[in-house]
């Protein structure tokens, strides 16, 4: 089973039918969607658009996926419980994510509250088991869900099989945990990765910033991922979330850049798979 798929970040948020192509020619099935193109980092100036206004865009983006053999594997980037903000806001971007094929819906929190984090996620998670969709929830160091014991304990609170962790590399291994704390968990809690590879001390001092413009490839960092990697089940895509902007500006493509990447990820899966 292709189990790679190429995450927003890492092409900085290309036009949507661009990132389709670009999936394709990279060989992967699977593709991470953001609602709204680009985020504010935008080294390749791409221009604005947007799969929540514009429903015939949403129709091509369904159409190209289909005649490439690609699936929407998550939507990222949108989902946030905030202070004030109550997730029902939310549900007419979660009938788009139904349209696009039901991808999962990733989820990060912002809220300091931590019974409210709780309680909006489970919310959330009743809206989306309503209409048939998963969800998985992030955890990073700078968000009010700061380490994986976190994320287990909304996960928990949750108490449903719809929703799951989100273990993406960095966050984990910065965060201060690691393969033997995953293979602690009982695999069926753990939904999607995202993949890549960094220093073990922060290479910025805005944490956010290096995770959303600097990664390394797998191989060229520091973090121990064929042990993360032993650690996830088998059957949950694993997304690259590597962004460059360095590269960007360098004149490297988003092809280029991710080539590599895809490469060393599936000799990494082919050999865990023996």
């Amino acid at each position: 089973m292709e189990r790679i798929a190429i995450e927003p970040n890492s092409h900085l948020g290309m036009p949507p039918l661009q990132a389709v192509d670009l999936v394709a020619k990279l060989g992967c099935q699977h593709i991470s969607i953001w609602l709204n193109s680009p985020g504010p980092i935008n080294p390749y100036n791409y221009p604005q658009s947007s799969l929540r206004d514009d429903a015939s865009l949403r129709q091509d983006m369904i159409t190209m996926m289909r005649d490439k053999g690609i699936s929407a594997s998550l939507i990222d980037g949108f989902l946030v419980l905030r202070p004030g903000v109550d997730v029902e806001s939310l549900s007419g971007d979660l009938e788009i994510a139904k349209e696009l094929g039901d991808p999962i819906l990733n989820i990060v929190s912002f809220e300091p509250d931590r019974d409210r984090t709780f309680d909006q996620l489970s919310k959330l998670v009743d809206m989306a088991d309503a209409i048939g969709l998963e969800v998985v929830v992030e955890f990073a160091p700078v968000t009010a869900l700061p380490d994986l014991a976190s994320a287990v304990a909304a996960v928990q609170y949750v108490g449903r099989p719809s929703c799951r962790l989100l273990i993406d590399m960095m966050h984990l291994v910065r965060s201060g945990s690691g393969a033997a704390d995953l293979a602690a968990l009982d695999p069926k809690m753990i939904g999607y990765a995202h993949f890549c590879d960094a220093t073990i001390v922060p290479a910025m001092e805005n944490y956010l910033l290096e995770a959303s413009s600097e990664r390394l490839l797998p191989g060229l960092g520091e973090f121990p991922l064929s042990e993360i990697l032993s650690a996830l089940p088998r059957d949950i895509v694993i997304g690259l979330e590597i962004p460059s902007v360095s590269k960007a500006e360098a004149g490297i493509s988003p092809y280029d850049h991710m080539v590599p990447a895809v490469e060393t990820t599936r000799r990494m899966l082919a050999e865990l798979d023996g």
